[in-house]
C-alpha cells in the first residue's frame, strides 16, 4: 500500500530513493513538477474554448499538450533508474526490485481504476492515465532489470517497429488493409481501436476508441526506456557540459528521426505511434538538458523553483488531487439562475464567464484550478510528508 513519511530530503523521496545531498538532480524535480503542472492545467479547462497550444491535436501532428504525458513517462524512466541504482548499492536483489516494482505497478492500476470508477460497470473505463503509466513501468523495470545496454535498444527498435508493422501492415478484421481500403490511421478502423473495442469491457474513453488502448501501450514502453537511457547517462562519470551536450544531441536526433518517420507513419497522440514516440522523446531530452544546465550545472536556482519542485515532491498525489476534485465539481449540482449546472459550470459563471476573450477565460478558470490544488500539495512540503507508493 501506499506509505505516507515525513522526512528532511524531500527532493530525494521525490526520485523514489533516499539520496544525499550531492546526488540531487534538481533539474529532475522541477522538470517533473512543470510537468504534472501542465497536466492539471490542460486537463481541466474553464470552457470548450481554450486556447490552440493547451488543446490536443485532433488526430494527427501535436501541440504542446500532447507532450505533456509522454514527458512524465519520460521521467518516470530516468527516476526508475536512479531508484534502482540507490537500492541496489543499500544490497536489495533484483528479486526484491521487481517484487517492489509489480507492488507500485499494481497499487497505480488500482487507483486508476478506482478514480474511474462508475456504475453500471458497463460504463466503467478500465483504460486510463494511471494505469498506462502502471504497466509502462512495470514493463520497463524488468526489462532495465534484466537486460543491458545493448539488449534495451533492441527491445525499443522492437517495440517501435512491430507496433509501426501491426498498424500499417496487417490487415483489420472487417476493415481490410491500411493504406489501401481506408486511410492508414483511420480513427475508427485501425487495428488498435479495433482491437480495444473487442477485448477491453466497459467504456472507451471515446467510444468507439481509447488512447490510453492495448497496443497504443507498446510504444510507450519505449517512451519509459529513452527515460531509463538518460537516467544512466545522467549517473555516469562524464563531465556535466558532456552530459548536456550528450542530451542535446541526441534530442535533436530522435525529433529529427520523428519528424522524417512522420511522412509515412504520422505523428499521433492518441494511437501513440513510433514517430511520435521519437519525436516526444527527443523533446523531453531538449527540455531536461536544458533544466539541468540552468539549474545543476550553472546552479541558477530560487524561489521559482520551489512552486515546481512542490508540485513534483508528490507528482501522483497532485494528479490523484486533481482527479478526485475535478470528479467532484462535475458530480456537484447548484441551481443558479433558474438552471441546474455542475460545480465547474457553476464556478466558471459566476467568475470567469464575463471576460470577454473566452480563450482568456478558459485559461484562467485552469489556473486558479491548478492553484486549488497546490494549496494542500504546498502545506504537505512544508510538513514534509510526502506520499510514496
Amino acid at each position: 500500500m501506499a506509505t505516507i513519511s515525513a522526512v528532511q530530503t524531500p527532493v530525494a523521496e521525490s526520485h523514489g530513493y533516499e539520496a544525499t545531498k550531492s546526488e540531487r538532480l534538481v533539474a529532475l524535480d522541477v522538470f517533473r513538477g512543470a510537468t504534472i503542472a501542465a497536466m492539471i492545467l490542460v486537463n481541466n479547462p474553464g470552457n470548450s474554448s481554450p486556447y490552440a497550444p493547451l488543446e490536443h491535436a485532433k488526430w494527427n501532428g501535436w501541440t504542446p499538450t500532447d507532450l505533456v504525458f509522454p514527458f512524465f513517462l519520460f521521467i518516470v524512466g530516468v527516476s526508475l533508474v536512479l531508484s534502482f541504482q540507490a537500492r541496489l548499492r543499500r544490497g536489495e536483489s533484483k528479486r526484491d526490485l521487481v517484487l517492489h516494482s509489480i507492488k507500485r505497478s499494481a497499487i497505480l492500476f488500482a487507483t486508476g481504476l478506482a478514480l474511474n470508477f462508475s456504475l453500471p460497470l458497463s460504463t466503467w473505463r478500465l483504460p486510463g492515465v494511471l494505469q498506462r503509466i502502471a504497466v509502462c513501468y512495470l514493463a520497463a523495470a524488468v526489462i532495465t532489470l534484466y537486460s543491458g545496454v545493448r539488449a534495451r535498444i533492441l527491445w525499443v527498435a522492437a517495440l517501435l517497429i512491430g507496433y509501426w508493422i501491426l498498424i500499417a501492415f496487417l490487415p483489420v478484421p472487417g476493415y481490410g488493409m491500411p493504406a489501401k481500403d481506408m486511410p492508414l490511421l483511420d480513427a475508427d478502423r485501425n487495428l488498435g481501436a479495433w482491437l480495444d473495442r473487442l477485448v477491453i469491457p466497459g467504456r472507451l474513453y471515446e467510444v468507439t476508441r481509447d488512447p490510453e488502448g492495448i497496443l497504443s501501450t507498446l510504444p510507450a514502453i519505449a517512451t519509459v526506456l529513452f527515460g531509463v537511457f538518460t537516467g544512466e547517462w545522467l549517473r555516469s562519470a562524464r563531465s556535466a557540459s558532456t552530459k548536456v551536450a550528450g542530451m542535446a544531441l541526441a534530442g535533436v536526433v530522435l525529433v529529427s528521426v520523428g519528424e522524417f518517420w512522420g511522412t509515412w507513419f504520422p505523428i499521433n497522440k492518441k494511437m501513440w505511434t513510433s514517430s511520435y514516440t521519437l519525436f516526444t522523446a527527443g523533446a523531453a531530452l531538449l527540455c531536461l538538458a536544458a533544466v539541468y544546465w540552468l539549474l545543476d550545472v550553472r546552479k541558477v536556482q530560487g524561489r521559482w523553483t520551489q512552486p515546481f519542485a512542490i508540485f513534483g515532491s508528490n507528482a501522483i498525489s497532485a494528479f490523484v488531487l486533481s482527479e478526485i476534485l475535478a470528479i467532484f465539481l462535475l458530480k456537484l449540482r447548484i441551481q443558479s439562475g433558474g438552471r441546474i449546472l455542475n460545480g465547474q459550470a457553476f464556478l466558471y459563471r459566476s467568475f470567469f464567464s464575463g471576460i470577454q476573450s473566452k480563450p482568456f477565460a478558459s485559461l484562467l478558470f485552469s489556473l486558479a484550478f491548478m492553484l486549488a490544488c497546490f494549496l494542500p500539495l504546498w502545506w504537505m512540503y512544508r510538513k514534509q510528508i510526502f506520499v510514496r507508493i
